[in-house]
């Protein structure tokens, strides 16, 4: 019998990287030539989610706006206020510059891929799941730093007029010009899905190691101890707990059917780790990146681990998955 690892192969790889960046942090002209390359790599990743996401699909399926909207109010509006009800914690409990990622990994988009994996395992709405994660991402490059130049300025942080500039050419930008391109490259980034999805986790990975490598520098283990992280694990498994519950609760309330259900339980309770790493480098200082990312990544560990087991429940009444739509 294969031995499966319990965590996620990626989230092993990338916290292997905050240890090498523990032990050997970017220092001076290294770390500068490293800041110039994860930039780089942020807007290719950028410009591979415009090239990936097909705007059909995020728009077909209309007819079903009830359960769009509710995964969108499940993601940008239900978690926004779960995380500001956070704000009561005391200090004591939740350091200010952990809040700042709690209420950051609240504002950001769901997954696509793990979403629609979630919901076909599941036999859920697979076409449904496919419009809402896409709408989702696509929302999610404009609201995302709106939410945080909204909501954010009380956790310490924002979104400055200067940063402006640095989404646009960053985020913005390199994604228009891949929904651009989509319909010469589409096909052959569909064709090298494998390779890409590669140098997405590559890019990432870098990404990572520049944030800790600056948050290393400026102390970011000193100020955390074992008590606070188990604290902030705590957190997470209570947020995704509350939103899977308020997520089954209206969709039985709304009427949904049980494979509608799926979809907003699944699309409404997730958070993209490989949009959040790379949008809190470019709208955070490089000293705060290290600190705010961290619950993310906690959480994108547990999501996993608990929507897998959910998905298996849902399944045991209906064992025959529902295909994937090919885009």
């Amino acid at each position: 019998m294969r031995f499966k690892l319990p965590i996620d192969g990626f989230v092993l790889a990338l916290l292997s990287t905050v240890a090498l960046a523990s032990v050997f942090p970017a220092h001076g002209q290294g770390a500068e030539l490293m800041g110039y390359a994860a930039n780089i790599a942020i807007a290719f990743l950028f410009f591979l989610y415009g090239l990936r996401l097909a705007p059909k699909a995020a728009l077909e399926g209309l007819a079903q706006w009830r359960l769009h909207l509710a995964v969108m109010a499940s993601t940008f509006v239900l978690f926004p206020l779960l995380g500001l009800m956070l704000r009561l914690l005391p200090d004591s409990v939740l350091p200010p510059g952990l809040y700042a990622g709690i209420l950051f990994l609240c504002v950001l988009p769901s997954t696509v891929q793990s979403s629609i994996a979630f919901t076909s395992i599941a036999g859920g709405n697979v076409a449904a799941a496919v419009c809402s994660a896409s709408a989702s991402n696509l929302l999610g490059i404009l609201l995302t730093p709106a939410l945080v130049a909204l909501l954010m300025h009380g956790a310490g942080t924002g979104v400055s007029l200067g940063v402006l500039g640095d989404i646009a050419t960053q985020l913005f930008l390199p994604f228009a010009l891949g929904q651009i391109l989509r319909p010469k490259l589409g096909a052959w980034a569909t064709k090298h899905r494998w390779l890409l999805g590669k140098m997405d986790r590559v890019s990432i990975l870098m990404v990572v190691y520049v944030a800790f490598s600056e948050g290393v520098t400026s102390g970011i283990w000193h100020r955390l101890d074992t008590g606070q992280l188990v604290v902030l694990l705590a957190i997470c498994v209570a947020l995704l707990g509350a939103v899977l519950g308020l997520t089954v609760l209206a969709a039985r309330l709304l009427g949904f059917s049980r494979a509608d259900e799926i979809v907003l339980v699944f699309c409404g309770s997730k958070k993209s780790l490989a949009s959040g790493l790379p949008m809190a480098s470019v709208i955070f200082a490089g000293s705060q990146v290290g600190l705010i990312v961290l619950p993310l990544m906690l959480f994108h560990q547990i999501q996993l681990m608990a929507c897998a087991w959910l998905a298996r429940r849902y399944a045991d009444g209906n064992p025959e998955p529902a295909a994937i739509p090919a885009e």
